[in-house]
């Protein structure tokens, strides 16, 4: 009896995975013809190729200063001028677009890491650890995103290293919540109870079984949270809590370009474009994501 149950749970993964692979298929075929969701998906791979080839494309270098041609409109030279300091803006803006992916990436991956795994302790063993980790889930969905980013920063100080963590830990929550709503829809399924029987252990269950079925919404939720991460930092660098000059971080460039709206506009208006290119290509892709994915 025993042999058995060891070589029919193989054959079971299996056909697991064949159909997630399948799935998978149809998910991008789907998605694929979605057109606003290609089109998000374009400017990612566009917003990504300047990021990783800034170096290259780069006409200037971005941190340096020449106060001969401070505050020059666009031009064939400096195709969206210079700033305040002579610094070439389009080249900023490449190098900024580095800072504001990992942004988006590093702290997505916080809180969807830490979010999954106190989602599934309190949906899987519930009692009062489920009770103690949602009520503090309430708690910090309770404060604004932006208060709870400025009191985090506040307290660990400023810095690309401490915004990541600072917006990672404010964005826990939401995924805590989406991954104890699917554990507790799937923990009583049958090939939950199968595996439990067969002898697999809880960590085992909640890998292999939970986690793979639970994809979709936390995939959708993690393309949405990566637009907001970037926008989370650029206000926290608005405001002289991100990411602090002369590092070229699109909020910075905001912040330091305002006292200049009447004479430069462009100094404001070229990484707020930046900022809104990289936010709305990421809901782009989200949408398309919960439209085919979920769906499906």
């Amino acid at each position: 009896m025993k042999n058995e149950n060891q070589t029919s749970l193989p054959v079971q993964d299996e056909q697991v995975v064949t159909k997630k692979r399948s799935q998978l298929k149809e998910v991008w075929r789907r998605f694929c013809r979605n057109k606003q969701a290609m089109i998000g998906l374009a400017m990612l791979f566009l917003l990504i190729f300047a990021a990783v080839f800034a170096n290259v494309i780069a006409p200037y270098d971005p941190v340096e200063q020449n106060l001969l041609i401070r505050l020059q409109g666009p031009s064939a030279a400096h195709w969206f001028g210079t700033d305040e300091l002579g610094r070439d803006i389009f080249s900023r803006i490449l190098y900024g677009a580095r800072i504001s992916l990992t942004v988006g990436l590093i702290a997505v991956s916080i809180s969807c890491v830490a979010g999954c795994a106190l989602g599934a302790i309190a949906g899987y063993y519930g009692g009062i650890l489920d009770t103690v980790i949602m009520r503090i889930s309430d708690i910090m969905m309770a404060i604004p995103s932006i208060l709870l980013n400025i009191s985090i920063v506040a307290a660990l100080g400023t810095g690309l290293q401490n915004v990541m963590i600072a917006i990672g830990i404010s964005s826990v929550p939401a995924y805590c919540r989406i991954m104890r709503a699917s554990l507790l829809s799937l923990k009583n399924q049958e090939f939950v109870d199968a595996s439990r029987v067969a002898g697999s252990t809880d960590f085992y269950i909640i890998m292999h079984h939970i986690i793979p079925n639970s994809l979709a919404p936390l995939i959708v939720q993690a393309t949405l949270k990566i637009g907001g991460a970037i926008l989370s930092c650029a206000s926290m660098s608005f405001i002289g809590l991100g990411i602090v000059p002369p590092t070229p971080e699109w909020g910075a460039m905001l912040s330091t370009g305002r006292d200049f709206l009447r004479d430069a506009p462009h100094l404001t208006a070229f990484p707020g474009l930046a900022i809104m290119f990289a936010v709305f290509s990421m809901n782009l892709i989200g949408d398309g994501l919960g439209t085919h994915w979920i769906r499906s």
